[in-house]
């Protein structure tokens, strides 16, 4: 078997500062790898910022034209990884989140059958456990980790892999196409974890494995919370779940979903704290455009049999 060349590839937007905290550390305890900075255009300041942390590092930047969102962003950084850099496999890395090399390790081991898309154990700043493996339920579109598997062992659900790391063989990536560019932000994960799942290949959460995210760097506004949440983090985690569900739900799963629509939102909010219904027309604008977009593309979907 050849040898296998790992590219990490890190999506940014307006991110520099958590670059320089994070993936420097997991550049250096990983050097065998290849770096890959995606840059989606947020201002002339931090392309600046991001070219000349990549010159000064020796990483691939990957400069974008605009903001294609995640899913587009790590497309682009995939192409690169894999057509100039011959990459066997990628890591995804979100800016708020590093690995140490011993970690990095296991998830190569874990995929070493080919077709594997794996996850460490993900925790917070603090060694709190934020991802361990979650599943979305069929029956009501709700989320659920381990607990929710062990009290409801029969329930219908589909697993999926954190995109905040993610380790994708090239096998896996060309059996799912890579990601669906349609969800911009969030859900995008969820996606390629079901649509690999059901073209055969395994997810594996490595228990061996952690990275540590501060998740909420990246998606709160300045200063707020810790547990705040932007207006896009809610938009788009709410009217996803819905596309989610017109490009892979059945028509009775479908119609639960677009029922359950306002409670899961109302659960997305929730996320942000209570503190925010002090002003909370954000939030809550936030929130009804997530749900009455997401209907657009149930609604698309039934009148032309297309789902989005």
């Amino acid at each position: 078997m050849s040898a296998r060349v790992l590219a990490v590839v890190v999506v940014n937007y307006g991110a520099a500062r958590l670059l320089e905290s994070n993936l420097v550390s997991t550049a250096s305890d990983v050097p065998e790898a290849r770096i890959v900075v995606v840059d989606n255009l947020s201002t002339p300041t931090e392309r600046e910022t991001v070219s000349a942390l990549c010159a000064a590092r020796g990483w691939d930047l990957v400069p974008m034209a605009t903001n294609a969102g995640f899913g587009g962003g790590v497309n682009a950084g995939a192409a690169h990884a894999f057509d100039v850099l011959g990459a066997t496999d990628l890591l995804l890395l979100n800016p708020d989140a590093r690995i140490d090399g011993g970690s990095v390790a296991a998830l190569l081991d874990a995929t070493a059958d080919d077709l594997t898309l794996a996850s460490p154990r993900v925790v917070d700043a603090d060694g709190r456990v934020w991802f361990a493996g979650m599943d979305v339920y069929l029956d009501d579109g709700a989320m659920g980790g381990p607990r929710r598997r062990r009290e409801q062992p029969s329930a219908r659900r589909l697993p999926w892999i954190s995109g905040a790391c993610m380790l994708i063989p090239r096998s896996v990536w060309e059996l799912t196409g890579g990601f669906h560019e349609e969800y911009f932000l969030y859900w995008e994960d969820v996606d390629i974890s079901v649509r690999a799942a059901r073209a055969g290949a395994r997810l594996v959460v490595v228990d061996d494995a952690t990275a540590i995210h501060d998740e909420g760097s990246t998606h709160r506004g300045r200063g707020q919370r810790a547990e705040a949440k932007s207006e896009l983090y809610y938009y788009y985690n709410i009217r996803n779940r819905l596309l989610f569900a017109a490009l892979h739900l059945d028509d009775d799963d479908v119609a639960a979903w677009e029922r359950s629509a306002p409670r899961n939102a109302w659960q997305v909010l929730l996320r942000g704290g209570r503190r925010q219904f002090l002003r909370p027309l954000p939030p809550l604008r936030a929130a009804w455009r997530g749900v009455r977009d997401g209907r657009r593309f149930l609604s698309r979907h039934r009148s032309t049999g297309a789902p989005v």
